[in-house]
């Protein structure tokens, strides 16, 4: 019986192998736009792309990041912001006139923002809203208003999410942003599916770039523990916010890997392959601990969190 099992295990393994690495025969007239390109895993991946010879259109926020994107590489920007309904629509007119009758080959919602995190008390609505416009109704006002594009090309979606939408390890509007971002992506996959179009989801660890800066996730809690009230500073004591900057500087700098190509990578196959998968998990950590922490009970998750994060000063007993 367990022969079968092991034979079968493998002719099915072996048939996965084959199937994941057959790629599309072209790429030279595919067009691809990317939201989110003056750094990080945008710019890097528009780059990557363009010397592959796809026809990268590089959406940016900042005047400087496009000229800076297109120093050397004669790559094609525009500016785009995803919060912006007026910005969105200025970009799909441009991408309109680049790709012509044949469509958008594919769309990469990678513009994200993650500060402020911290503890849930701390935050406003604001601190919320501030994060989900652009990680949640970002990507969704960008696919839905790119969609006709896609369609007319039988292209594909790739939605940058992370672990942290798998399991919620801090407050603030990013966990809940990319829990929002792997829901919309399956249900957009499995509406897609009858016309061709395929959706991929991108779950990354934790990497150096810029939005895992050491200052800029300081200066986000410093601002946080400064507008609490200060009954409720309080109840977490002095002693609690520093072993909290603590903690987080421990965590980016063990965790944090600085080969942030990892992530390219992985789109660059969701891009190429004749059949991409449903997810990407790019990093050691999002392999080895947030993924199959993922699939464990939540006591075990919430022990274990609360062992490695700082106790307040007042707590029930």
């Amino acid at each position: 019986m367990w022969c079968y099992v092991v034979t079968f295990l493998i002719i099915w393994a072996i048939g996965w192998f084959i199937r994941d690495r057959r790629t599309i025969e072209t790429v030279s007239d595919k067009h691809v736009f990317i939201t989110g390109c003056d750094t990080g895993f945008g710019n890097l991946l528009a780059r990557r792309l363009h010397r592959k010879g796809f026809q990268v259109l590089a959406g940016c926020l900042t005047q400087k990041g496009a000229d800076d994107l297109q120093n050397g590489t004669n790559l094609k920007t525009t500016l785009l912001d995803v919060t912006s309904t007026e910005s969105i629509k200025k970009a799909v007119q441009w991408v309109t006139e680049e790709v012509g009758e044949k469509g958008l080959y594919a769309l990469v919602n990678n513009a994200g923002v993650a500060n402020p995190i911290g503890p849930t008390e701390w935050m406003t609505v604001q601190d919320y809203r501030k994060v989900m416009s652009v990680n949640t109704f970002g990507t969704i006002e960008v696919t839905l208003n790119f969609l006709p594009l896609i369609k007319r090309a039988t292209g594909r979606v790739v939605n940058m999410a992370s672990v942290l939408g798998r399991i919620s390890a801090n407050g603030g509007g990013y966990c809940v942003s990319k829990y929002a971002v792997e829901a919309f992506s399956d249900s957009l996959r499995r509406d897609m599916y009858h016309f061709g179009v395929k959706v991929s989801i991108i779950e990354p660890g934790f990497f150096k770039t810029a939005v895992t800066s050491l200052d800029t996730i300081e200066e986000a809690l410093q601002q946080l523990w400064s507008q609490m009230c200060p009954d409720a500073r309080r109840t977490y004591g002095d002693k609690y916010f520093q072993n909290y900057l603590r903690v987080q500087r421990t965590i980016m700098t063990v965790i944090c890997d600085p080969d942030i190509s990892k992530v390219p990578k992985c789109i660059e196959h969701a891009l190429q392959a004749r059949h991409p998968r449903t997810r990407y998990s790019p990093g050691w950590d999002a392999k080895l601990v947030w993924i199959p922490g993922s699939y464990l009970p939540a006591f075990i998750i919430d022990a274990v969190l609360a062992f490695v994060l700082p106790k307040p000063a007042h707590r029930a007993r």
